[in-house]
């Protein structure tokens, strides 16, 4: 049987189907009661897929079995409760069987004729997110790999505007010989923004910078006198202490200059959807594009980033791509709001999420991470440890000792398996930072992590001794 007969025999039946099915299920049961971060023997075990490319066609079943006997050991379990280094939300189960649906389906959607499906989905979840988070009716959504390439397409955007306003046509121009734009930013701001900057060949030295308080917050009093050239960055939540920037009174400044801003949201846009949280966000309608994740937050899976833009004509032109074989419709069709062409159908899963829970179910959703994060540090504080930040969002910064202590701390702590924490710096300050993300962490996954931490105050100093 050659390797085509194969294949159609395997596709008539559910064999491999089957036996996902249950190793998947295996993971899930189990996920609460291994390491969070795999142990040493799931580590070594991992040169089992050391080999040459075989030459021969593999068993279907056996590869299952292997990957799951070797590979599911040595994943970090940030689908349990006791993940917090990276924003890296759990995922809503209803998210996980639309995932495997879709990618059943294996649509590419770069337009409404490969799929109509997601076409109508995209459209749904445009508007749900302007009333979710409060933007304007005119506000457009493009539907990318994560709130890094959001952030891309929305400075993109951003700069056709702004070239368009100095009688420069970017596109077909570039820039030898073009007039100068500026970029104002917080010297907080995160490090994908500073990637699309360079990635857009607008120079990361021409940078002007926004001081910051004692909360990571932008002060609006040091922004400079802006005009129609400028485009200014503000950050809804702070990588490390979840504050947000005062968006009310610097997007009126903009408005009034004819200047863009655009606003980080990775995972603090979200705070917009919340009864309890939304007074955060007030005044980011005033801004002109905005970038989130779905993951970090919703808890939808991975690749699930959003770009929402204001100005439509900026985003599909700064996007654009043409080609004889391109058929555009009267539908939406959605590769006009994204880099790519070929791409996956991600917006069905983040439909899903926010079909399963409504705007409640988000808002509460939200607020539980808020209970689960200002429950972690109140334990905290009480165990002895020194919180620096203020808790207004889901993030706590820790200072333990200078950098080797600190970074024994974290070694002990990861090593435990119990919960996994990143290292990070606030102010020159080495420091540990917490990022409570997922809807599944409850509060005895907060105060065994608190335990974990203890431990590990308790092995340095026993070890400095």
């Amino acid at each position: 049987m050659n390797i085509i007969e194969q294949m159609h025999k395997e596709l008539e039946n559910n064999d491999a189907l089957e036996l996902a099915k249950k190793h998947s299920i295996d993971y899930i049961s189990q996920i609460n009661d291994r390491n969070v971060y795999p142990t040493k023997q799931a580590l070594d075990n991992l040169s089992f897929f050391d080999e040459d490319l075989p030459s021969q066609p593999a068993d279907n079943l056996q590869l299952l079995n292997d990957l799951h006997q070797y590979g599911s050991p040595a994943s970090v379990a940030q689908t349990g409760g006791r993940y917090f280094g990276l924003v890296n939300g759990g995922m809503i189960p209803v998210s996980l069987a639309v995932s495997w649906l879709v990618s059943t389906w294996d649509q590419n959607v770069p337009l409404h004729v490969t799929s109509p499906i997601n076409a109508k989905l995209e459209s749904v979840c445009e508007k749900w997110l302007q009333q979710v988070l409060g933007l304007p009716s005119d506000t457009v959504a493009g539907f990318v790999s994560g709130s890094s390439m959001a952030i891309f397409c929305g400075l993109a955007a951003a700069r056709y505007r702004l070239y368009q306003n100095l009688n420069w046509d970017i596109n077909s121009k570039g820039f030898a010989g073009a007039p100068k734009i500026r970029i104002i930013a917080s010297k907080h701001a995160h490090g994908t923004v500073l990637k699309a900057i360079a990635l857009l060949g607008l120079g990361t030295d021409n940078i002007e910078w926004l001081d910051v308080d004692t909360q990571g917050r932008a002060i609006a009093s040091s922004l400079p006198e802006l005009d129609q050239s400028c485009l200014v960055i503000l950050q809804a939540g702070n990588v490390n202490s979840g504050s947000f920037d005062p968006f009310e009174i610097i997007c009126q400044k903009a408005k009034l200059a004819g200047a863009w801003v655009h606003i980080d949201g990775a995972f603090g846009l979200w705070a917009a959807a919340s009864k309890q949280l939304a007074h955060l966000t007030k005044g980011m309608d005033g801004a002109n594009s905005w970038s989130v994740d779905g993951h970090k937050t919703l808890n939808t899976p991975y690749d699930n980033g959003i770009l929402l833009c204001r100005d439509k004509e900026a985003l599909t032109h700064a996007l654009h791509a043409a080609g004889s074989y391109i058929v555009y419709g009267n539908e939406r069709d959605g590769m006009l709001y994204t880099p790519e062409m070929s791409r996956r159908a991600r917006a069905v899963e983040l439909w899903a999420v926010m079909k399963y829970l409504g705007s409640n179910g988000i808002s509460e959703l939200i607020d539980n991470l808020h209970c689960r994060t200002k429950q972690f540090a109140n334990e905290l504080k009480g165990a002895g440890f020194k919180i620096l930040n203020d808790i207004v969002f889901n993030q706590i910064i820790i200072e333990v000792g200078d950098e080797d202590i600190r970074d024994r701390f974290l070694k002990h702590i990861q090593q435990s398996g119990e919960c996994w924490v990143g290292g990070s710096q606030w102010f020159d300050k080495p420091v540990i930072r917490i990022s409570v993300c997922s809807w599944v962490t409850t509060d005895e996954d907060v105060s065994r992590s608190v335990n974990a931490f203890v431990d590990a105050m308790k092995y340095v100093k026993s070890a400095l001794k």
